[in-house]
């Protein structure tokens, strides 16, 4: 176990920004990570959990508490059974079950962070979620002082969302579950309509792993959505907001609004989000709300690959990002009415 003191939170975070923790201690095993929990819940010490730090926003006067960094390992793989450690890097675990003809999460292929913080946000990507092949997350409960194990009912999975994120002071993830699926080397069906494009298949179809980890791979660097150290269009937490679920009244105003706006030919993109919802496109409101790819002309500006991604040039503070993005939620709201909600986490800091 590694302690530091006034130690720098931001190159722990994609966007490397935000300020030093007061402490920081690295563990290795749940037994240390349980110990730092444990003791900073009996001082009354505030606690911060890192990951991967890609879904992290850190305010720049740091955070006055102690910074718990995660970095256990562990990769267990029997017959269609898969553990993780919470430290794992996500992306090398993906990349492992594909190599063993593994199939399920070869489509959240490219995801920086780690598989501790997956059932948080209910990671998704190019119609794969976690929640569809996670079985169970071990986690210590700091309300209980235990160790428990949450099955998938019980961890509340909805869009980007979980129990863990509605509770975000309980829960300290160690272990995450997961049933893959073996048929002869192929991928689950392809469900995205955009992967499919790409893969040259109809929805509903299976392709080789290999093939479908690379193609999404590849759409993900075309975004800016892969880590590259020298492309600041990757200093980012990948999508910045979350896609509107809107009601079926809400969806009918927003519907005219669009037509108000851009036109009668205009058509907003529409998704099923269960009865009575429908989900619309961040990325698609913030474009034709005036905010395009490369926007901003200070050192916090949307990426030129992706409008979804609010990214670092090299230089920002998190108040810079913070100005733009408060910018492209007023600019969201006035042209369309929706207001955007962000999916990184934030700490010592807020739109």
């Amino acid at each position: 176990m590694l302690e530091t003191y006034d130690a720098p939170l931001a190159p722990l975070t994609t966007f490397r920004l935000g300020g030093p923790a007061t402490r920081l201690v690295t563990a290795t095993s749940d037994a240390e990570v349980i110990d730092v929990v444990r003791a900073a819940d009996a001082a009354g010490t505030p606690l911060l959990v890192v990951g991967g730090g890609s879904n992290l926003v850190i305010g720049d006067k740091g955070f006055a508490g102690t910074a718990l960094r995660i970095a256990t390992r562990g990769f267990e793989l029997v017959g269609t059974t898969l553990e993780l450690a919470a430290g794992e890097v996500w992306t090398d675990a993906v990349a492992r079950t594909v190599e063993a003809g593994l199939a399920g999460i070869e489509c959240l292929a490219g995801i920086p962070g780690s598989a501790g913080a997956t059932p948080i946000q209910n990671v998704g990507a190019y119609g794969q979620e976690v929640s569809t092949t996670l079985t169970e997350v071990v986690a210590y409960d700091r309300r209980a002082g235990e160790t428990v194990t949450l099955t998938n009912e019980e961890c509340a999975f909805a869009y980007r969302h979980s129990r863990f994120k509605d509770d975000p002071e309980r829960y300290v993830v160690l272990r995450v579950r997961f049933v893959l699926e073996d048929v002869g080397g192929l991928s689950a069906p392809v469900k995205y309509a955009e992967t499919a494009r790409a893969l040259g298949v109809e929805a509903g179809d299976r392709v080789p792993l290999g093939r479908a980890r690379e193609t999404v791979l590849k759409l993900r660097a075309g975004k800016g959505m892969v880590l590259d150290p020298e492309d600041h269009d990757t200093w980012s937490a990948g999508s910045f907001f979350t896609n509107p679920i809107l009601t079926d009244a809400d969806f009918a105003a927003f519907h005219a609004r669009v037509k108000e706006r851009l036109g009668e030919d205009a058509e907003p993109p529409a998704y099923p989000a269960g009865p009575g919802h429908t989900k619309t496109s961040a990325a698609w409101l913030i474009d034709k709300a005036g905010f395009t790819k490369g926007y901003g002309d200070g050192p916090a500006r949307i990426s030129t690959k992706h409008t979804l991604a609010l990214t670092n040039r090299g230089t920002a503070t998190t108040e810079d990002l913070l100005a733009l993005a408060r910018e492209v939620v007023a600019g969201v709201r006035t042209a369309f009415g929706i207001t955007l909600v962000n999916e990184p986490v934030m700490v010592g800091a807020e739109l």
